[in-house]
């Protein structure tokens, strides 16, 4: 596999046939990895740093041992090649992280080494607004699990991961073209929480533009959302069925949170 192809969702390439995070993986994993899929796999890690790190701190750590731990869990992944133990096409990404950091906080040796040498990635820099968000995402998401469900709250952190990082590549997007500041102001409607007739007015009033109009701009980013969105979820699958079945799963989780 020519992993040059593990960069090209940012550099110019098809947006919606990105990698998939199994072959980020592997290629990061493999004896003659290159640079980029070293960046392609930093690049994973700092998407599941969050999640990762709810579920160890729902299983009782402190907050900066939640943080060693979460940033060696990725070289504990490579090291020991965990993906090479799983059937790819059986089973989602998730599920797999998550047998994998379980069985890596089974491990004393390991995770009492973990701690000792505090966090063995260094190709993965946390920076303070990294780790203030993800134990922020703990606490919205501790509180109103009920005791011994980790599980249920790495579930709803990965699919506030999944939101965000469409969210992100949308706003990148719009940034790029030079619309950032509409982007800013329109992006309420994407999340169904604007109450639309009087927002709609109201908005395009201050814009002085026409509610149609307004209209059309948030009817071409909801459609371009849902492109992005389908796209994070296909990072994690096989076929179109499987998205649709995650996307059911994701905003599953979301309601039940």
């Amino acid at each position: 596999m020519d992993v040059k192809v593990l960069a090209r969702t940012r550099s110019g390439g098809s947006d919606f046939f990105p990698e998939t995070h199994w072959s980020v993986v592997i290629a990061a994993g493999s004896s003659d990895a290159e640079p980029t899929a070293r960046a392609a796999l930093a690049k994973l890690c700092e998407t599941y740093w969050a999640p990762l790190y709810t579920f160890v701190r729902s299983r009782g750590y402190s907050v900066h041992d939640a943080q060693d731990l979460t940033q060696s869990f990725f070289a504990y992944l490579i090291e020991h090649k965990i993906y090479a133990l799983v059937d790819q096409q059986k089973g989602r990404f998730r599920s797999f992280l998550l047998a994998s950091i379980k069985n890596f906080l089974g491990h004393v040796y390991d995770r009492e080494r973990t701690l000792k040498r505090g966090g063995a990635i260094e190709f993965l820099p946390l920076d303070e607004a990294q780790a203030e968000a993800a134990e922020s995402l703990f606490q919205t998401h501790s509180a109103s699990a009920s005791p011994g469900s980790e599980d249920i709250v790495f579930e709803r952190s990965c699919a506030d991961t999944v939101i965000e990082a469409a969210m992100d590549r949308l706003a990148e997007e719009q940034r790029t073209e030079g619309k950032q500041e509409l982007f800013e102001k329109l992006r309420i409607f994407l999340s169904g929480s604007a109450d639309p007739l009087p927002t709609y007015n109201k908005l395009a009033a201050a814009l002085e533009l026409p509610a149609s109009t307004l209209r059309s701009h948030v009817t071409r980013l909801r459609a371009r959302y849902r492109e992005f969105l389908r796209a994070e979820v296909r990072r994690t699958v096989d076929t179109d069925a499987e998205v649709r079945e995650e996307l059911r799963e994701l905003f599953r989780v979301l309601a039940s949170s």
